[in-house]
C-alpha cells in the first residue's frame, strides 16, 4: 500500500460540496414526504388544508437550495436571468410571507457557470441579512435589487427600505459575502441613511465574459437598428370621407390633399389616352 493517498484540495472541497448538498436534499425530500404522509391520513380539514401549505412551502425552499447549488458544468450563465430565478424562489418560499417585496432590475449578463453560482450566493446573502435585521416600521418592507455591466465590471447592488446605520448586524453573513466579492476579484461597500441601507457588489468580468458581453451588445444595437419605427405611409381620403357640400354649395377641400376636380381629372386622363 502507498505510504500516503494523493491529496487535491479542490477535488476534496467538491467533493464535500456535493455530500452536503446531497445530505441537504435527501433531508428534505424525507421531511416533504412525513408532511405529505400526515396531510393526507388526517380527517380535520383545517390541519389538512395547513399541512399542504406547509409542503408548499418546503418544496419552495428546495428550489431555492437548487439554484444555488454548486454547478457542475464550464459554461456561460446569463446572470441577469439566473437572480431573476433565485428571487422569484426566495419570494415564494420567505419574502411573501413576510410582506417583503423584492424587485430585480437585471439585464442580459453572461458570466462563467461558477463565477455566477458565487454572485448568488452573496446576493442570496444580502438579501437574507436585510430581512433578518432590517426594520421596516409598519412599512411595507422592499428589496431592489441591481444588476449592470459598466464597461468590463459588473455592478450589482442591493438596497432595502429599512435598515439605518445603526441597524446593521455584521455578523458571519457579511463576511461570506466579503470573501465572495474577494473571490471574485472585486469589492463591496456599504451606504446608508435614516430609512435605507445598500449594499455594492463590484468585480471584474474575465476575458472570456467580456467577449460574450460584447457579443450580446453588438446583437442588441443591430436589433434595435431593425426594429426603429418607420415614418407613417401616405393615406390618401376615401370616397365615404369626403366632406359633405358646405352651406354656400361648394365642396370643402381637404387640407392635407386636394382633390381634383372632375374637369381638370377627364383633361389629364385624355392627354394619357385613357
Amino acid at each position: 500500500m502507498p505510504d500516503s493517498l494523493p491529496y487535491t484540495p479542490a477535488l476534496e472541497g467538491r467533493t464535500l460540496l456535493d455530500e452536503l448538498n446531497h445530505r441537504i436534499k435527501t433531508e428534505l425530500a424525507s421531511v416533504i414526504n412525513l408532511v405529505t404522509f400526515k396531510a393526507v391520513w388526517t380527517d380535520n380539514v383545517d390541519a389538512k388544508e395547513e399541512l399542504s401549505g406547509v409542503v408548499e412551502l418546503l418544496h419552495q425552499h428546495v428550489q431555492v437550495h437548487s439554484i444555488l447549488t454548486m454547478p457542475d458544468r464550464d459554461v456561460l450563465v446569463d446572470a441577469g436571468e439566473h437572480l431573476r430565478q433565485l428571487g422569484l424562489a426566495m419570494s415564494r418560499s420567505k419574502l411573501d410571507r413576510m410582506n417583503i417585496r423584492l424587485v430585480l432590475t437585471a439585464e442580459a449578463l453572461p458570466l462563467e457557470s461558477e463565477r455566477c453560482w458565487r454572485l448568488a450566493l452573496a446576493i442570496y446573502e444580502l438579501v437574507t441579512n436585510a430581512v433578518r435585521h432590517a426594520c421596516f416600521d409598519g412599512r411595507g418592507g422592499e428589496i431592489k435589487i441591481r444588476l449592470m455591466r459598466a464597461g468590463s465590471w459588473v455592478n450589482c447592488r442591493v438596497t432595502d427600505n429599512g435598515s439605518g446605520l445603526g441597524r446593521i448586524k455584521f455578523g458571519r453573513g457579511l463576511r461570506i459575502v466579503g470573501e465572495l466579492a474577494s473571490s471574485l476579484g472585486g469589492r463591496i461597500d456599504r451606504t446608508s441613511g435614516p430609512m435605507w441601507t445598500s449594499f455594492g457588489l463590484d468585480f471584474p468580468l474575465t476575458q472570456r465574459e467580456q467577449r460574450a458581453n460584447r457579443t450580446i451588445t453588438a446583437r442588441r444595437r443591430r436589433t434595435d437598428r431593425r426594429l426603429k419605427p418607420l415614418p407613417a405611409p401616405l393615406r390618401l381620403p376615401l370616397a365615404s370621407e369626403r366632406a359633405e357640400p358646405s352651406p354656400s354649395g361648394q365642396n370643402s377641400r381637404s387640407k392635407d390633399i386636394p382633390m381634383l376636380s372632375q374637369g381638370r381629372l377627364s383633361a389629364r386622363r385624355d392627354r394619357a389616352g385613357l
